[in-house]
């Protein structure tokens, strides 16, 4: 397909400083957007709301500063945003069809909108409190995403039902209630692939230095493939096995338990090769077939 391979890869490179993030997460974006119109126009809209723009920021006040987690602000909902774009093209390339396009609701570029608007603004509910953010960021989401749905579609019944689906994928993207929707299971692994060390850095630099912020520092990169046997491959490349922790209780729960499980391995591989061998054995995806290996 023209144009597929630029959503072929994800690779982040987490030493680099946060503005240049923004500049390749937003570009990432626009680029994996082109075929799709309406998710761009929406994308647009989202980055130029100052009241989202608001959100990001307290969110990651909140739960940076006041609880040592790690980011939850504008980063985060720009890296997830881009592996979201990325995850749904390679299911589409491989024929899987999103709920949306399913149920009637809409056609592959409303699925796009739906994940991305969804993924960008399913942690805004922290500036509230990390309990329950999940709800809050339902109800925080909900006048950004009726003034962008009113901007793009004419009839109020399919901006209710496209709505719909963003507030499920936000509401279960911690897996609590689990994703029912494979856009819904696009959002969990999507926050699932934001794991690397320059998430978990400035936390630590604040003084939090616990297993999450510890195991995030050894998570060097992360890469979105096409994958060989299954649609998307997420390969996790990490400076030292430490960053197990982040693959085998982050990113691995939220492939398990989404509808998209049948379409994702993830793989794990150390720079030192020598560690793997000792960690291959812990971890598995599958009782009878694995789909977590290390390299």
């Amino acid at each position: 397909m023209e144009g597929s391979s630029v959503m072929n890869e994800r690779t982040v490179q987490v030493t680099q400083p946060k503005a240049k993030l923004y500049v390749e997460a937003d570009l990432a974006i626009r680029e994996g957007l082109q075929r799709y119109p309406k998710a761009l126009s929406a994308y647009e809209m989202l980055s130029g709301d100052p009241e989202a723009r608001g959100h990001w920021d307290m969110a990651n006040y909140i739960t940076v500063r006041k609880l040592g987690y790690n980011d939850h602000g504008r980063v985060h909902a720009l890296l997830t945003g881009a592996a979201s774009v990325t995850i749904l093209q390679l299911l589409s390339d491989h024929g899987v069809r999103p709920d949306i396009v399913e149920s009637g609701v809409g056609d592959l570029d409303d699925a796009f909108l739906v994940v991305l608007l969804s993924t960008m603004l399913h942690d805004i509910g922290n500036q509230v409190h990390r309990v329950r953010h999940e709800a809050f960021s339902v109800m925080l989401a909900m006048p950004i995403l009726d003034r962008i749905l009113e901007k793009i579609y004419r009839d109020p019944e399919q901006r209710t039902e496209l709505r719909a689906f963003m507030l499920h994928a936000i509401h279960c993207h911690d897996l609590d209630p689990e994703p029912l929707t494979i856009e819904a299971g696009i959002t969990a692994v999507a926050d699932g692939t934001d794991i690397t060390k320059g998430r978990g850095r400035k936390a630590f630099a604040l003084g939090s230095v616990d297993i999450h912020s510890i195991s995030a520092l050894a998570v060097d990169e992360v890469q979105i493939l096409k994958g060989e046997r299954v649609p998307v491959e997420i390969r996790v490349i990490m400076n030292n096995s430490a960053g197990i922790f982040q693959v085998e209780e982050v990113l691995t729960k939220k492939v398990l338990r989404s509808p998209i499980r049948d379409y994702v391995t993830v793989i794990a591989s150390t720079h030192e090769g020598e560690h793997d061998q000792r960690i291959i054995q812990r971890v598995r995806l599958h009782e009878t077939e694995p789909r977590f290996r290390l390299d």
